[in-house]
This record gives structure tokens, sequence and C-alpha cells, in this order.
């Protein structure tokens, strides 16, 4: 897997406050939205991976359930969380 300790902390340090604030809702969104990236890319390659299959559906699942999270509490940083990451919704 391409996720490093040097790309978490980018993604943190992007979306965060900072490289140690892994808490923040926005920046573990943008987390699992790499992290999907990168598993659709293997099971583009590898169709009958089906392991990999239930954990990509596990992580869209997570990633859906923290965006209603922060869509509940501030409109604003979902629309910009989505405008940022583009996402549907």
């Amino acid at each position: 897997m391409n996720l490093t300790a040097e790309t978490k902390k980018e993604i943190f340090k992007k979306f965060g406050k900072s490289e140690k604030d892994t808490g923040n809702s926005e920046a573990q969104i943008a987390l699992f939205s790499h992290r999907i990236n990168h598993l659709t890319e293997h099971l583009k390659a590898n169709k009958k991976d089906f392991g990999t299959q239930k954990a990509l559906i596990e992580l869209v699942s997570k990633r859906r359930r923290l965006l209603d999270y922060v869509k509940a509490n501030d409109i604003e940083k979902y629309r910009a969380i989505i405008k940022k990451l583009d996402l549907r919704k």
C-alpha cells in the first residue's frame, strides 16, 4: 500500500490543524478518500480480489458516516471538504 507515514503527515497537515491532529473529522475523511482511491485502482487491475472489495466497501461506509457527522454539525465545513476532495454528493 502506498500510504506511508510521510503521506499521512501530509494529509493531516493539509486537512487538519497540524500533522499531529489525527482525530480531526476532515483529516480522517481525506485519509479515507486517499485509501479509497488507492483500492479502486487496485481493483481495476485485480477484479477478483474480493477481500479488497470488502475493505473498499467498509471504507466507503466509514467515510459516509463521517461526512454525515460533519454535515449535521457544520454544513459549511461539509461543503468545503466535498469541494476540496472532489467527492460526489
